[in-house]
């Protein structure tokens, strides 16, 4: 059976979308390959997404900010937008794919010390986690087993 695949978009691909796209590669590589991108690519990933991630075991400091346009050719099962609606414009989706929006808060929009600032990461983080993976759950229909924790 081939695995599914899922494209997170977001503005910049610097933070949530990354995250995202770790996670679901770590935990649910039995069944869904994701990819994740942004219509304003940063420069880098940014490096408290980096941190927030390897402290839960998932090295995500290899990855850069890719636009979409580098995915137009591939097709996606599913295409979940992941900016916060309140703040930002989300990207559209035009290419084959159901598209799904779950809205995060920027974290890189964190304000305080480098500490305070990581606390956000961590709860975007793990907001991500339990949402996409409740979503997944869900709507996806994952098998018992397909989440390796």
């Amino acid at each position: 059976m081939s695995k599914q695949r899922v494209l997170f978009l977001c503005i910049s691909n610097s933070c949530r979308s990354q995250m995202a796209e770790g996670l679901v590669n770590h935990y649910l590589k039995k069944k869904w390959k994701a990819a994740s991108a942004g219509t304003k690519p940063a420069g880098e990933v940014h490096p408290l997404a980096i941190k927030a991630m390897n402290e839960i075991g998932i090295d995500i400091s290899e990855s850069k900010p890719k636009s979409p346009g580098k995915f137009r050719k591939k097709r996606f099962d599913l295409v979940i937008t992941v900016c916060d609606e309140a703040t930002e414009a989300c990207p559209v989706w035009l290419a084959k794919g159901e598209v799904v929006h779950i809205d995060f808060p920027d974290p890189a929009e964190a304000a305080g010390t480098e500490e305070e600032k990581l606390r956000v990461f961590r709860a975007v983080r793990d907001d991500i986690h339990r949402r996409v993976f409740y979503y997944l759950a869900k709507e996806r229909a994952l098998e018992p087993g397909a989440i390796d924790y």
